[in-house]
């Protein structure tokens, strides 16, 4: 199917609601399903919804909609009043597999035990993380000098302020962890086993006992994020999390609520995924453009040798459908230990890899998300004034990418994007204005304008992108499993070029003369619709590597 057919889509400008002065009549015993409702204001959306009878489950005044279990009738009559109906599909948490050992150097790995020497731990800086809760455990809860860090809990499930967001699955727990947790290793006293061991934390439990959640618990989450950001003063939220891509990336209710927090300017870091590594596997909200999407690598159990570092197996890769290079960038997301329930359902499914006290075992993109967003609290103690888009061009701007001896990228940048972080070199960037250029989310949000990115794909299958040379820059799509060497000292040339956007509008929309097949064009199935009830968890287990 060509994608110029793609193009007949329904405006959100058009997503009007109009409310109607009549209660419709629910027809007995006719069944529901939950959908979200949108449209131009959240009050209007409300009354049309409640309207026809319908029952409200979630408000989600981030993106002018709300949940709704509703009959095949219902939907019909609120589609007639002008309002978008979206299928509240389900989201995954990104998980992986576990390993042998304690193991907590992935801090020393980006350079993150330097900055805590000079005083940069995250103080003052507060991260929050949707996911499926928290360990109320010492390392987690309190600051080394004893002050609770755990600023306070919300449950977007059941809509509430809790105490102790329990973690029954285990994923929530283990990210965290991997951002600030604050203990130390018998052996080291002088090393934190997080990359931001001071940082403050507001945990959001999206995500229920087997890491499944739906469209509306996030978005809610996320709701109750932006309503709250002032109070809590948050700037940074981790998503290591992914649902199955179902439209353009301005389309996806999910992926308008996290570039308002964008806007807002609040740094959003997301797991690209663990379905790679074909290409195209980004997940949402890894596809968005605006935000840090991370993929993994691994230390290959040497993680004072670099040289037999290597391009994690199951981390996901682009393009991204509208043609924007993902992952942005790289971090460990190997074999990472972390604080998790030893009766969490996770640890339950794979005991080989929990030591029975606190400590598991897990390799993922979610992990390797982990390591960002304690990066960019780094980042963010260190100059308060940084924008999300400063953030995401110094991490970039500072990244060190996988050369072989000569100098030559060794994996494309639709693999590893600008390479693996340095939280040490991203603290102590001056870059700006490197990144999201020719990007507009106040346009992209408001339905005025949308984007695509500068890869395309020629007639032999191999991914590339425009207007600029070399071997990096072009991919056939397959995977080398062999380590590269990972060097500081390589320099981008045509700096972040794959990051310039044009716009996007019908005359630029993907089609025959830039060789993509029907196997990478959207077709029917993809959009939202009434038949798309898809699951969104943390992302997939996968085996340690």
């Amino acid at each position: 199917m060509n994608t110029k057919h793609t193009a007949v889509l329904l405006s959100l400008s058009a997503a009007i609601a109009i409310c109607v002065a009549m209660v419709a009549v629910q027809p007995a015993g006719e069944p529901t399903s939950s959908a979200i409702v949108q449209g131009k204001d959240l009050a209007g959306v409300r009354a049309a919804v409640e309207s026809v009878g319908g029952d409200i489950t979630h408000e989600l005044g981030v993106i002018n909609a709300v949940g709704a279990e509703l009959t095949a009738s219902q939907r019909v009559a609120l589609q007639e009043r002008g309002l978008l109906l979206h299928q509240n599909a389900s989201v995954e948490l990104a998980t992986v597999s576990g390993g042998d050992s304690r193991y907590v150097h992935f801090p020393a790995l980006v350079g993150a035990h330097l900055l805590h020497e000079q005083g940069i731990d995250g103080s003052g800086v507060t991260v929050a993380v949707i996911d499926s809760g928290f360990l109320a455990t010492s390392e987690l809860q309190r600051l080394p000098n004893g002050d609770m860090r755990k600023l306070v809990a919300y449950n977007s499930i059941t809509d509430a302020i809790i105490d102790i967001p329990l973690d029954k699955f285990g994923h929530g727990s283990h990210v965290s962890s991997i951002i600030l947790n604050s203990s130390s290793p018998l052996d080291m006293p002088d090393r934190y086993n997080g990359v931001a061991p001071m940082a403050k934390i507001v945990p959001v439990k999206a995500f229920d006992k087997v890491g499944q959640s739906t469209y509306a618990n996030v978005i809610r989450g996320i709701d109750w994020l932006m309503a709250n950001k002032d109070a809590y003063d948050i700037r940074v939220v981790n998503c290591s999390f992914s649902a199955e891509v179902r439209s353009r990336y301005w389309q996806d209710p999910l992926n308008q609520a996290i570039m308002a927090l964008w806007q807002a300017g609040i740094v959003v870091v997301a797991s690209a995924g663990n379905t790679g590594p074909d290409p195209m596997t980004i997940g949402v909200p890894g596809n968005n453009p605006y935000i840090i999407t991370v993929g993994a690598m691994t230390d290959n159990y040497t993680p004072a040798y670099k040289p037999d570092d290597f391009l994690a197996s199951f981390s996901s890769t682009g393009p991204t459908y509208e043609g924007f290079i993902k992952p942005d960038l790289l971090a460990p997301g190997g074999h990472m230990v972390g604080l998790t329930r030893v009766k969490s359902t996770l640890a339950k499914q794979h005991p080989e890899f929990h030591d029975r006290e606190k400590y598991f075992v897990m390799s993922g993109t979610s992990q390797a998300a982990a390591v960002v967003t304690g990066t960019v609290a780094l980042m963010l103690q260190a100059d308060p004034t940084l924008s999300p888009d400063d953030v995401k061009c110094r991490l970039m701007a500072s990244a060190a990418p996988a050369v072989d001896p000569q100098g030559n990228l060794q994996y494309s940048v639709f693999q590893q994007g600008a390479g693996m972080v340095d939280a040490y070199d991203a603290v102590y960037s001056t870059e700006n204005g490197c990144v999201n250029r020719g990007l507009d989310v106040a346009n992209d949000l408001n339905d005025i304008e949308h984007y695509g990115g500068l890869a395309n794909q020629n007639e032999a299958g191999e991914f590339y992108i425009m207007g600029m040379q070399g071997d990096g820059y072009r991919w056939d799509g397959t995977y080398n499993p062999n380590a590269y060497f990972w060097n500081d000292a390589y320099f981008w040339n045509d700096a972040y070029f794959w990051n310039d956007a044009y716009f996007w509008n019908d005359a630029y929309f993907w089609n025959d003369a830039y060789f993509w097949n029907d196997a990478y064009f959207w077709n029917d199935a993809y959009f939202w619709n009434d038949s798309l009830l898809a699951p969104m968890t943390v992302n997939v287990w996968v085996e340690q590597e």
